[in-house]
């Protein structure tokens, strides 16, 4: 520019070994980390719970001790645009405005600017639009005109960028302005002359734009680091301003903000591990589709002969009658008309004609369909449900934490008579069942995927699950319900020394049971050897000894083994959708419900 300018379960179940508790409470006692995940065994971290004094004590905060990944602030973006921007003119010994100008167009990829530029810096000055001198004098003393509106002025109502082609203020900054209301487009403005491709400087752009077109632009600046840098992605929750920067490669993705949202850095959405970002994408595709409600349709009802509207039967005899204005009455087991049925048929509540027709076989294929759609209904309902029940659990879990942090435990502390900070094992028993939680919904994902020829996989798959989500529910039942006891006492427990051995070693315990299952399901249960049975030392080892009778949880939120109800899928004249479980006849490739091919 040629003027000088104004310069980011129970307790019968209780059946750990003597020796885990004592480890334990001895952990506890002397305040080592060893409750916390081990980050290089499994890479699932342990939390910290920040401090009501804090200064986000309003909100409920937990973050993991990883290295893999940073939560950047707005100011902490700011302070790293800084940085490489004074880096990069401080190397290349240029102006702070150019060196802006050449990051935003290799998208503040540092190395990539160092490599470009000493390869060939005037090939990169011309397509960036860095010019080393004016192509068109800048004239002084006279009038000139303005190429945009055509008007004459004075040289002082005149501004250029580094090309020289001169246009008025009011003009510059209508330009400015227009781009600026565009979107990000302004983050890389050209001269507005035709056949100039001169860059125009954040120098140009803060003297001549408003207050509000200059926030709009500040915005979009900070955003441009963290959306054009491929290792730094904003948090996903609604509201949250935070980004994350993540080192790719250091394995796994799962992060979490400093507004207490987990996500997957990889596909954004919920904290899914061990379940793989393109199950999970199946998954909520699934529950979200309309495929389901098709094979519902198709399972429990059958279609008006005369009309062709689904008709849903859930009590009463054969004799059906279509709504208006159809109204046709008709059979429902041959869908015949009603007038042709009788005693002679088999009354009201049997028909001999589709009894006969079925012993002919003449009802097979439309039978089998219904059949296999209902099995596939029924398949996906018994995983669903237990996925949503785990996640209600969940956020029932995050909501007692809550009012343990903040209420229940200064109660515990003033009538046990112990310092909060000796009850740190609480806190930590409920952010285990929070995390455990989350693992235990995304396995009924998993299973839904599971093949099912590969039985001795699955048969592995719903053991481990069992186990720890049986622990899980002894934990969950001591943090809940045996708390209770302490909570209400009207003085100290003498017997509340082993209710910590206790809680703290249900806590080791089961995450042992989870790290187990997270590194069973991440290894593609290779547990499983090739003769399709379960390895004996691999699977007594990875479930820590624990008993092998998988028991059922009497806790909140508590849910039933995995093992479902399975879909015929051996039928040689059908294949099942994939997508939608849909049961489609052979020679088709293309499924008949969702329209995606086989």
């Amino acid at each position: 520019m040629q003027r000088n300018s104004k310069s980011v379960d129970s307790e019968d179940e209780f059946d750990m070994q003597d020796a885990a508790a004592e480890s334990a409470e001895d952990d506890f006692y002397s305040g080592g980390e060893e409750d916390g995940f081990d980050s290089d065994d499994a890479d699932v971290a342990d939390y910290e719970f920040i401090d009501n004094d804090s200064d986000d004590s309003d909100d409920l905060i937990s973050h993991r001790h990883q290295q893999n990944y940073t939560v950047l602030s707005e100011e902490d973006i700011r302070q790293r645009q800084d940085d490489d921007v004074m880096g990069i003119a401080t190397v290349l010994s240029i102006s702070k405005v150019a060196a802006i100008i050449l990051l935003r167009y290799y998208n503040w990829n540092v190395s990539k600017v160092h490599d470009e530029w000493f390869a060939d810096e005037e090939k990169v000055r011309k397509a960036v639009g860095l010019l080393e001198k004016p192509v068109v004098p800048f004239p002084d003393g006279r009038e000139m005109t303005c190429g945009i509106c055509f008007e004459t002025y004075p040289s002082d109502r005149l501004l250029a960028a580094a090309c020289g082609h001169p246009f008025c203020n009011s003009c510059w900054a209508g330009y400015i302005s227009t781009a600026i209301n565009d979107g990000p487009g302004c983050l890389m403005l050209r001269c507005p002359d035709p056949s100039c491709d001169a860059a125009i400087g954040h120098d140009m752009i803060n003297l001549l734009t408003s207050d509000e077109d200059r926030e709009k632009h500040s915005r979009y600046f900070i955003r441009s680091y963290i959306e054009d840098n491929r290792k730094t992605k904003w948090c996903p929750a609604p509201g949250c301003d935070y980004a994350v920067d993540f080192v790719v490669g250091s394995g796994s993705y799962d992060v979490t903000c400093r507004c207490a949202y987990s996500f997957c850095w990889n596909c954004t959405e919920e904290a899914h591990r061990p379940v793989d970002c393109g199950t999970v994408a199946k998954w909520i595709l699934k529950n979200s589709a309309e495929s389901e409600n098709m094979n519902w349709i198709l399972a429990n009802s059958k279609p008006c002969p005369k009309c062709k509207r689904p008709i849903e039967k859930n009590q009463g005899c054969m004799h059906i009658t279509c709504t208006p204005p159809c109204k046709f009455e008709f059979c429902w087991l041959c869908l015949g008309a009603w007038s042709d049925h009788g005693e002679r048929t088999g009354g009201f509540y049997a028909c001999n004609r589709y009894e006969t027709a079925k012993q002919e076989g003449v009802y097979d294929e439309a039978e089998k369909r219904r059949e296999m759609a209902k099995n596939s209904l029924e398949r996906y309902t018994h995983y669903y449900e237990r996925w949503a029940t785990n996640q209600s659990s969940r956020q029932k879990a995050l909501a007692d934490l809550q009012q343990m942090q903040n209420v229940h435990l200064e109660k515990l502390s003033d009538i046990q008579c112990q310092p909060e900070s000796q009850l740190k094992f609480i806190i930590e028993a409920w952010l285990q069942i929070v995390e455990c939680r989350r693992v235990l919904k995304w396995t009924y994902a998993y299973g839904y995927y599971l093949p099912e020829h590969e039985h001795a996989k699955r048969m592995f798959f719903e053991y481990v699950q069992g186990e720890a989500e049986s622990g899980l529910e002894r934990l969950h039942q001591c943090a809940e319900k045996e708390l209770q006891i302490y909570l209400n006492a009207e003085g100290p427990s003498k017997d509340f020394n082993e209710f910590r051995t206790k809680l703290a070693g249900l806590t080791s315990v089961t995450r042992n049971y989870f790290e187990n299952l997270v590194r069973a399901l991440e290894n593609g249960l290779s547990d499983v050897n090739s003769h399709g049975t379960c390895s004996r030392t691999a699977s007594s080892k990875s479930l820590g000894g624990g008993s092998s009778r998988a028991r059922t949880g009497r806790g909140k939120g508590s849910t039933s083994r995995s093992s479902g109800p399975s879909r015929n899928i051996d039928d040689p004249g059908h294949w099942s959708c994939e997508h939608c479980t849909f049961a489609n006849i052979k020679p088709t490739t293309i499924c008949a419900m969702c329209q995606q091919r086989r």
